[in-house]
């Protein structure tokens, strides 16, 4: 498995389809990537040499994309951002309600969780049931 920028993508896929297994890189971003390095889009990550994957580093740093950990950092600050301006995006994003308008009187069970059963709870001297 060859490691690009600290990533470990696949060897046995094209070289087109693991540059998206590094956060950040898409499909097509990954093509111009490629293509800014001279490199086959059909050729196996396994099968390149080191001079190839120095070529693909460079263009990724030339093309002056945020990606992994930079790319993450940035995510986090605009949330932290929204949170902390009391906006209407950033009170859902700390509730863990959906943020893009969607209802929540049902559905909505993937931001929410599973639902949570709330049981009844009887006072002791209440009247009737099992003596």
């Amino acid at each position: 498995m060859p490691r690009l920028l600290g990533v470990e993508i696949p060897g046995n896929k094209k070289i087109e389809f693991s540059l998206p297994y590094i956060y950040g890189l898409g499909h097509s971003t990954s093509m111009r990537i490629l293509e800014a390095a001279n490199i086959d889009p059909n050729v196996r990550a396994k099968d390149l040499t080191p001079q190839q994957i120095s070529e693909i580093v460079a263009a990724i740093g030339a093309s002056k994309l945020p990606i992994e950990g930079d790319l993450r950092r940035e995510l986090q600050a605009n949330l932290k951002r929204l949170q902390g301006i009391n906006s209407y995006r950033g009170i859902r994003h700390r509730r863990s309600l959906p943020v893009r308008g969607q209802r929540t009187s049902t559905n909505a069970r993937t931001r929410k969780g599973p639902r949570k059963t709330v049981g009844v709870q009887r006072a002791k001297d209440a009247k009737g049931g099992k003596k």
